[in-house]
């Protein structure tokens, strides 16, 4: 049994390493042993291993590591026909260049959502979004949707699960999905980040299912909410259009 816990554990840390790469192209063995709370020679027998497979790739020169192409092999089978990110691709470049905005696409996954797809703004200064990017649920127009448009079962399970926020009153937040249920969108202004807002709409698929959240984010300065409001239209109609696409 201790063997098995000792197997299991270097399985976690392997993977907690891989999941360093998800905010940073390469990293040294220092920054990753911080990030993962391990010691450095600990850090160098996973990474050797990973490197072994195939999963990192060390640079000889600069002693930094990045993650190899074995990676690219096994997201290559996440690409099926039927996988909204890659059959929206060109909904969602149409709608960034009816709004100017980035536009992503998130779905849920447990107490987060992941952004799946984005396009960037062609905009100077613009809302950076990195695919695969995992945020919290309750906060943000995207989440929003994903939780007001959610079952109820599942939606009482998030709002009462453990993992949610106790500085977040439940009252309130009621509240805000009640609205946004009403008006078919959601927006948010400075609520995760500094100087960053969004708009986001529900996507539903079969019989009416959710599948994601549709958002159009960017500056706060230019993405106001007067001017979120004036998206909203566009944006819904997209998410109609990408709904009967998945049908």
């Amino acid at each position: 049994m201790e063997d098995g816990k000792l197997t299991v554990r270097a399985v976690e840390r392997a993977l907690d390493i891989l999941l360093c790469f998800t905010e940073a192209e390469d990293l040294s063995l220092t920054e990753i042993a911080g990030r993962v709370g391990l010691h450095k020679s600990t850090v160098h027998r996973l990474l050797a291993s990973l490197e072994g497979k195939g999963f990192i790739i060390r640079n000889p020169g600069s002693e930094r590591y990045r993650l190899g192409f074995r990676i690219w092999e096994l997201s290559a089978n996440l690409t099926h026909s039927d996988d909204p990110a890659l059959i929206l691709l060109p909904e969602l470049e149409r709608l960034r260049d009816q709004v100017g905005e980035t536009v992503s696409l998130y779905v849920r996954d447990g107490m987060e959502r992941v952004r799946v797809q984005a396009v960037q703004s062609n905009q100077a200064i613009r809302r950076v979004a990195p695919i695969g990017a995992r945020l919290p649920l309750y906060v943000g127009a995207s989440s929003k949707i994903l939780v007001a448009f959610a079952a109820p079962a599942e939606q009482q399970a998030l709002l009462h699960d453990p993992a949610w926020p106790k500085t977040v009153s439940t009252a309130a937040y009621m509240e805000q999905l009640e609205e946004v249920r009403t008006l078919g969108y959601a927006t948010s202004v400075e609520e995760r980040e500094p100087g960053a807002a969004a708009v986001a709409a529900p996507i539903f698929g079969r019989a009416q299912r959710l599948v994601a959240a549709l958002a159009v984010s960017g500056p706060s300065n230019r993405l106001t909410l007067e001017m979120m409001k004036e998206h909203a239209p566009i944006l819904m109609e997209a998410a109609r259009r990408m709904g009967k696409m998945l049908k």
